[in-house]
């Protein structure tokens, strides 16, 4: 059943809260997908997660695909990075409006300064008391006990809504039963000793609404706007301040007066730093400090990149028309590269060992891939084999088998990591499902076929089908 269904029935489900200060409610779920994004965001930008982005961007199937340009790709990074925060953000700053303490309430204005590099006005003019409820100057062992924190209330809100669905499907169940009993009687239970139906669906309700009512003094249902809006924005200014600390030194063009607002910023609250009573200058930390956290393969800096003019986050996200993105093919080729992996690992060029049934389901898998190529790439297909026929006299033995076999290994290597990463990035953001609850790393569009050349992957990905024909080609001719 949907999510506004169940959110309709369950209204007036609420449970035992103050109230004088009432409990988020039927809102804990956009809460929760809320704390989700941000702990995402703040795994995202671990020491090792950071360190397999850089080594993504140096990967062939990104350098070749998107671009060699690092700072360029680090751009991206970046965009993506803050505007996954500003959703999050949006979702921080409706909440707080039903807040009860006028720092929460004025949540969006603090963001926007933020953003804008015009911090600095706002630490001077907050009290102490102020800049501790924010996060600032907290230590690394205070953040990861807000991120465990939010975890926890993520994953028993995520139960909370499952559990919810379930009563929902069976009090729905138990109406329909009760007209059924008014209008023929009592309904016989299946054999002797054994409780009727309507008992047994009401004895599984009984058992259901006490596991929801415990699961909403467990979750964000039960808790008040202030104790979770103030959570979040202690984790936004935390994810905020290290996508600064990280990407800062690449970016300086993006955000107009985020110079010094951002190096006061990052000395209060990023927990790298010695603590929010260290003296001394405040300098922006070095690329070696902050952004690859002694990693000895630093990123090369092309210092031209940061005198480039200020750039719009959402243009630098709009995908040309000559990428997969912008074509609207990403996760279609993205399919086709991971099917044609599955293939060619089940596939050996001696064709042994395989039996009926898994002749007939690579058949199947192959006819799907040839059903899931555009018209254009099929023709390339078909071009293609026939100047392979030809050369080959109409036939293909064992050698040349064996050649293409292993071209499209050496092509599906780097290929097949983006293809992965694409279908893994699409999964995070479908947000029909409750993946939206699931708190882990997030693949960033850099790292999948979205900026990818769309001539250079058709291109590629022809090879590999070729390739595959031609083993097939070689297998048939030997059973005849």
């Amino acid at each position: 059943m949907g999510v506004p269904k169940v959110i309709a029935d369950l209204r007036n489900r609420a449970g035992s809260v103050d109230m004088d200060r009432p409990g988020v409610g039927i809102l804990a779920f956009e809460a929760a997908a809320a704390m989700s994004l941000l702990v995402s965001l703040h795994l995202s930008l671990a020491e090792d997660e950071v360190r397999r982005l850089c080594a993504d961007m140096r990967s062939k199937g990104v350098a070749y695909l998107t671009s060699k340009d690092e700072p360029f790709l680090l751009r991206l990074a970046y965009a993506e990075l803050v505007a996954e925060l500003d959703k999050a953000a949006a979702t921080v700053s409706r909440l707080g409006a039903k807040c009860c303490d006028p720092l929460l309430r004025g949540f969006d204005r603090l963001y926007a300064d933020l953003k804008a590099g015009g911090i600095c006005s706002f630490l001077r003019d907050c009290r102490v008391a102020d800049l501790e409820r924010l996060g600032l100057g907290s230590t690394a062992k205070g953040v990861e006990k807000r991120i465990k924190r939010m975890e926890r209330y993520v994953v028993a809100t995520s139960r909370l809504y499952a559990e919810m669905e379930v009563l929902n499907e069976l009090e729905a169940t138990e109406r329909r039963m009760e007209q059924w009993r008014r209008h023929s009687g009592p309904i016989p239970g299946p054999k002797p000793g054994v409780p009727p139906a309507f008992e047994s669906v009401h004895l599984e309700l009984r058992s259901r609404r006490h596991k929801v009512r415990r699961l909403k003094e467990e979750s964000l249902w039960n808790r008040t706007y202030d104790e979770a809006v103030e959570l979040m924005v202690r984790a936004v200014i935390t994810v905020f301040t290290r996508i600064s600390a990280v990407f800062g030194p690449y970016v300086l063009g993006m955000l107009p007066g985020q110079d010094r607002g951002h190096r006061v910023l990052i000395h209060r609250s990023n927990p790298d730093y010695p603590g929010k009573h260290s003296s001394g200058p405040l300098e922006t930390p070095t690329l070696k400090d902050v952004l690859f956290l002694r990693s000895s393969a630093p990123i090369s800096m092309v210092k031209e990149s940061l005198d480039k003019p200020s750039e719009n986050l959402s243009k630098l996200l709009k995908a040309d028309p000559t990428t997969l993105g912008g074509s609207g093919l990403a996760l279609l080729y993205g399919n086709m590269i991971v099917l044609a992996e599955k293939l060619l690992k089940t596939r050996s060029v001696e064709g042994h060992g395989q039996g009926d049934e898994e002749e007939a389901v690579e058949a199947a898998a192959r006819v799907e891939l040839y059903q899931m190529m555009p018209s254009g790439m099929r023709t390339a297909v078909r071009a293609k084999l026939r100047e392979c026929w030809k050369k080959e006299g109409g036939t293909v033995d064992g050698s040349l088998a064996e050649g293409w076999r292993e071209a499209a290994e050496r092509i599906l290597a780097w290929l097949g990591p983006v293809a992965r990463d694409t279908l893994r990035w699409q999964e995070e953001r479908n947000v029909e499902r409750q993946q939206r609850f699931h708190a882990l790393p997030r693949a960033l569009m850099l790292q999948t076929l979205h900026f990818s050349d769309r001539v250079k992957t058709e291109a590629a990905i022809v090879e590999v089908i070729v390739g595959l024909s031609c083993m097939c080609w070689y297998q048939e001719q030997r059973r005849e």
